[in-house]
């Protein structure tokens, strides 16, 4: 973690000069190179030049692919810049490829007369067969199209570390550091903190930790001091304007355990998280158990239905019970949450979601559970549904979900995905004062005279919650249907209605926000409507569309379950509706069963988040069919208002939140 507190500096002058200047660069290579750990590095060193910035590590579902295989490639992608940063970007600037494999499978992806830079020291007949390689692609003048900056980082590491007495396999292992060293002298960046960390890190090895020092350094003073003409130059972009705090890098696996932590904190509950281990809501687990100081009780189950049921008897006994998982895990979970939906028990699921189905691409993203968080229970089991939209976002929405779960005594589904639980932002560290307490209630005496009523329900529908233990409130509690009030037994047709009703009703009730508009007009041709982690490339598609005179808005929804009551209204007041997400189409046909409104659906499901580039081009193709529409004058004059329009980003001009902020009101 890295933390930089910003101080205010009053109002920033920017200039028509001062243009917004942003950097993408993939760092790829075997899964044993150390790129993650690399690409993480980087984006602490990152956070604290204090630049703005959006990661996205890509790494491969086997634990150990063979060596130099194309399967076996991992990656870490970095978007980093002098101004608002929404996604990791959609082509890379810069390539470093550790091997022919790595070469390969994300070569097409950069952006021509971008810098590629290869180990020739891994590029052996050997690992050419290995990538499919007929001959090497350094040699052939494949690569013309590229900057190349091709040497052998392999024998610069083995010669940086050689006083620490390494053999050559360990030697190649601080090869990470060394191209990590030379990352940090192309744009600026201080080693200091990364030396602490590796003394940190191997402070029981020592040699360890200097020999991988020497190497950081050496890639540092091979960039300083090699007299290459071509490609490599050095960079520096300027810190993006802030507003005032104490900030840090988080993740979304990190902002979703920290999130529940308040939310708790805020009821005055203890947390008690039940979870079997799964790619990618594992970290949840791996967080709260650090955070044991705050009253959170980890408990890595036998199996996922084991996970819940013990969540479900922690909110039974008065603390708040959580669980998560993705995809596969949450069905596995399905009973048990009707379980919970029939006792009315608070309790919070995360789903971290990943391609499906089945075990399906299970370090890939995606948003196909969607229908399974809104319809995929037996019987009438609802739940409300709410969906982050970004790592730091979740941090809220974990609190929001709290909030519901123990106001109106039901579970809440808290949706996220591989991309969001994996990736990582600067978030400003919020006041704690800034948060209003939401005080648990539980039900201490009788609530009807002599008489307990232990499925009366109060003005927002929920039913008392009742620790076990308390004098006088002994009660009936399961899986089958109670009646209502008393909670005797009573699965009689009439009954069973009201109760369906009853449970319906609370879900339907709980108090959603009104949906805003976050970019555009109430009203209008085109709305692109997002939810989960489409929002940076739809955002950022929406404001390059708009500079150049078209008239569309962005809408993104948090409240998946129940939606906004002012969606409907709002979407008919555009001609034309396009959801982009990641799965087949599954909110839009929510949308379409909701408002009976004519979503059209933008889909992909290939494990990769959605491309600013796609988004665009998707919102041309609408307006491309409008004759007459916004000719090139007004075009070329719109597209003038917006600094480095080609680049998509904003003129950078406010500080992040403000900047949020901002879009929403206009």
């Amino acid at each position: 973690m890295a933390t930089q507190t910003v101080e205010d500096t009053g109002p920033v002058a920017h200039t028509a000069e001062a243009r917004p200047e942003a950097v993408v660069v993939r760092f790829a290579g075997d899964s044993g190179d150390g790129m993650q750990l690399t690409g993480g590095q980087f984006t602490l060193s990152t956070a604290l030049a204090g630049n703005d910035l959006a990661t996205f590590p890509d790494f491969p579902a086997e634990i150990r692919a063979p060596q130099g295989t194309l399967f076996g490639v991992s990656a870490f992608q970095i978007n980093f810049g002098s101004h608002r940063i929404d996604t990791a970007g959609d082509a890379p600037d810069v390539l470093v490829a550790m091997n022919p494999a790595a070469l390969k499978t994300n070569l097409a992806a950069v952006k021509p007369g971008g810098l590629v830079i290869a180990d020739t020291g891994e590029f052996t007949r050997r690992n050419l067969e290995k990538a499919k390689y007929s001959v090497n692609p350094l040699e052939d003048g494949s690569l013309a199209k590229w900057d190349v900056l091709a040497f052998d980082i392999s024998a610069q590491t083995i010669e940086a570390v050689k006083p620490f007495g390494l053999g050559n396999k360990d030697a190649l292992r601080c090869k990470n550091m060394w191209t990590l060293g030379l990352a940090m002298w192309m744009f600026d960046r201080p080693r200091g903190p990364i030396h602490d960390w590796l003394r940190a890190k191997f402070k029981g090895k020592p040699e360890l930790a200097e020999a991988n020092i020497a190497a950081l350094d050496a890639g540092h003073a091979y960039g300083e001091t090699a007299e290459l003409s071509g490609p490599l130059h050095q960079y520096h972009l300027d810190p993006v304007p802030t507003a005032p705090g104490l900030y840090r890098t988080i993740t979304g696996a990190e902002a979703v355990s920290l999130g529940l932590v308040a939310g708790a904190q805020l009821t005055g509950l203890p947390l008690f998280f039940g979870g079997y281990p799964i790619t990618p809501a594992s970290a949840i687990l791996h967080h709260l158990a650090r955070l044991k100081e705050f009253g959170v009780t980890t408990f890595q189950a036998e199996d996922e239905i084991a996970a819940i049921c013990a969540a479900i008897g922690a909110s039974y006994a008065g603390s708040l019970g959580v669980t998560s998982s993705s995809g596969p895990g949450i069905a596995l979970k399905g009973e048990a949450m009707g379980l919970a939906i029939m006792t009315e028990l608070p309790l919070v699921i995360v789903n971290s979601q990943r391609g499906g189905p089945s075990t399906g691409l299970p370090t890939k993203t995606e948003q196909s559970d969607l229908y399974q968080a809104v319809y995929g229970r037996n019987g009438d089991a609802p739940l409300p549904v709410i969906a982050a939209r970004s790592p730091a976002d979740v941090f809220e929405c974990a609190i929001e979900a709290v909030r519901i779960a123990v106001q109106y005594m039901t579970p809440v589904m808290l949706l996220t995905d591989g991309y969001i639980a994996n990736a990582a932002e600067p978030w400003l560290v919020p006041n704690p004062a800034d948060f209003a307490p939401m005080p648990a209630q539980f039900l201490t005496e009788k609530n009807a005279g002599d008489e307990l009523l232990p499925y009366a329900r109060d003005a927002k529908g929920a039913r008392p919650w009742i620790k076990p233990g308390t004098p006088g409130l002994m009660h009936r509690i399961g899986g089958i249907e109670k009646a209502a009030g008393t909670g005797h037994i009573d699965y009689s047709p009439a009954n069973h209605q009201e109760m369906t009703d009853a449970r319906r009703t609370k879900v339907l009730g709980v108090d959603v926000p009104e949906q805003a508009v976050e970019v555009g007009n109430t009203t209008g041709k085109l709305a692109v409507v997002g939810w989960g982690s489409t929002y940076g490339p739809i955002h950022q598609a929406v404001l390059r569309a708009r500079a150049k005179g078209r008239d569309v808005s962005h809408i993104h929804v948090r409240h998946i379950w129940p939606l906004p009551a002012n969606l409907g209204e709002l979407l008919r007041g555009f001609d034309k509706v396009l959801v982009p997400e990641m799965n087949t189409g599954q909110f839009k046909t929510v949308l379409r069963d909701q408002f009976l409104v004519d979503a059209q659906p933008l889909t992909k499901v290939s494990g990769q988040p959605f491309q600013i580039a796609e988004l665009e081009a998707a919102i041309e193709t609408y307006f491309d069919a409008i004759p007459g529409d916004a000719g090139g004058e007004e075009i070329a004059a719109n597209l003038q208002q917006l600094p480095n329009p080609e680049a998509g980003h904003d003129d950078g001009t406010t500080p992040r939140d403000l900047r949020l902020m901002h879009d929403r009101d206009n």
